[in-house]
């Protein structure tokens, strides 16, 4: 697979999408970019049975350099949880090594396609029905968000996000405000994106050693690309995800979400019919 000019045009475009999205939406523009990674390495003559776990693995390392220049821009609004992130991180990190580390490597990529396509659907049906949480709900004690953070980390490293389409919806059915969700979310993404990209190389050493560009699972030419442009666009999300209001926001995720589960559910078919 070698690495053509029309792919990293590709890629620089996709980055600069991927980190607007990761800005506005806390999502670490993993879910938009699984999808289109996986038409990209497949187009340029990637191993079949190594393009899923490509395609996700990048997305979630790329996570690692766009969740800080997102994190700057909400730190700046003020509106990052830092006591939810504390709290949450350690379980990530377990939840992110768990994952990448050993459960990765063992599903296929058709299982793997299912398994994205569900749980992406499924994010974008509970930010849509828009349902109130019971006033008096709040945020669980140490323990509890912890163990909310493993579950977190663990689905996220399956799925190559940076966790927000679980953790924004969990912080809100808590009554914490939205953006403030979003912004937490962005900072999350760091510790899920460091445990899973470590699983994600240990893992992969020896799956991956007859594709050129791949460390572990990571193909590290289409990481560079992406993250020259992501690094860039992600701040501009940030200030965006300020401006719009909160029902527009949760209609802007529903639907991208839906759009990218249709067609990784199309991939998962796909591969179970060979």
């Amino acid at each position: 697979m070698d690495v053509n000019v029309v792919l990293v045009v590709c890629l620089l475009a996709l980055g600069a999408v991927a980190g607007f999205a990761a800005g506005l939406l806390g999502i670490g523009g993993g879910m938009l970019l699984v999808p289109f990674l996986t038409m990209l390495f497949a187009w340029n003559g990637m191993q079949p049975d190594l393009i899923v776990h490509a395609a996700i693995a990048t997305s979630m390392t790329s996570i690692l350099f766009t969740s800080l220049s997102s994190v700057r821009a909400h730190q700046r609004k003020g509106t990052i949880q830092w006591k939810i992130v504390l709290a949450m991180a350690p379980g990530i990190i377990v939840g992110g090594l768990l994952s990448g580390g050993a459960a990765f490597a063992a599903i296929s990529t058709a299982w793997l396609s299912l398994f994205f396509a569900l749980f992406v659907s499924y994010s974008g049906w509970n930010m849509l029905r828009n349902s109130k949480p019971k006033p008096s709900r709040q945020m669980p004690g140490i323990v509890g968000t912890s163990a909310a953070g493993v579950g977190i980390g663990f689905i996220s490293g399956l799925v190559g996000a940076g966790g927000g389409f679980l953790s924004v919806p969990f912080m809100v059915w808590c009554n914490v405000a939205l953006h403030a969700a979003v912004s937490t979310s962005a900072a999350l993404g760091f510790p899920i994106a460091l445990a899973n990209s470590a699983g994600y190389i240990i893992s992969g050493l020896g799956q991956s050693i007859s594709q050129p560009g791949m460390l572990g699972y990571i193909y590290w030419p289409g990481l560079l690309a992406l993250v020259a442009t992501s690094v860039l666009t992600a701040p501009a999300g940030a200030r965006m995800a300020h401006q719009l209001p909160v029902s527009t926001l949760k209609r802007v995720f529903a639907c991208l979400l839906f759009a990218l589960s249709a067609y990784m559910l199309f991939k998962a078919v796909q591969a179970f019919s060979h």
